[in-house]
């Protein structure tokens, strides 16, 4: 029965994950600086906090249900860009820039997730500037959705590719009560034989072999 579980867990290792919850701790001090509103504030830190949170339930779901893996990752993905929006507001409101992805800046920015062991403490020197804070804060949700659709891409071949538990779990059961081996059945095929749904051998009509040989 374990065979039919899919490796699952792991989220932590998962750049998606890593670097929702940067953007998530980058978002909390971000809002505790710049953000009056209560309102905006729980909003955005909601948004943050949702990116990191659906990465690791979907994950955990992962071995039994690679579609309930798939929608939490939309919904971390979604949160991304509602978050997205409120830093681009932020800059609007303010007049401040947004620096460019060509923007030597920005560049600097995204080279820091080559770094091992990155956290907040890698963004820190950004947050003493409000243009500078939410322009990086921009150059990490991009990184993040960028890996969440990668991450999407996966799971949707995934899905396509292996089924969800409870078509494992069907397929399993079938074999167990037909007794299916795909090594007999391959040497008894050369003779005529199947077994059919029943678990019972059966010689294979001539039409049938003939269009299999078609």
């Amino acid at each position: 029965m374990s065979s039919l579980i899919a490796p699952h867990g792991g989220y932590r290792n998962l750049k998606s994950f890593q670097t929702t919850e940067i953007i998530y701790d980058f978002t909390v001090e971000f809002c505790r600086r710049y953000v009056l509103s209560h309102k905006l504030r729980d909003q955005m830190e909601g948004a943050a906090r949702s990116g990191a949170f659906n990465i690791s339930e979907g994950s955990q779901a992962s071995g039994t249900s690679k579609q309930t893996e798939i929608r939490l990752v939309d919904v971390a993905r979604d949160s991304q860009e509602e978050l997205l929006r409120d830093y681009l507001a932020f800059l609007r409101q303010r007049a401040l820039p947004i620096w460019g992805k060509d923007d030597p800046r920005s560049v600097e920015i995204r080279k820091l997730a080559y770094e091992t062991n990155r956290s907040y403490k890698t963004y820190e020197t950004y947050i003493s500037d409000p243009e500078a804070a939410a322009n990086c804060a921009l150059c990490l949700i991009n990184q993040a959705t960028y890996l969440l659709d990668k991450q999407l891409q996966a799971l949707d071949k995934d899905l396509a590719e292996r089924g969800d538990f409870k078509e494992r779990y069907k397929q399993e059961r079938k074999n167990q009560i037909t007794g299916k081996d795909e090594g007999f059945e391959k040497l008894i095929s050369q003779f005529g034989l199947r077994i059919n749904e029943k678990g019972l051998m059966e010689k294979i009509e001539k039409q049938e072999e003939e269009k299999k040989d078609q």
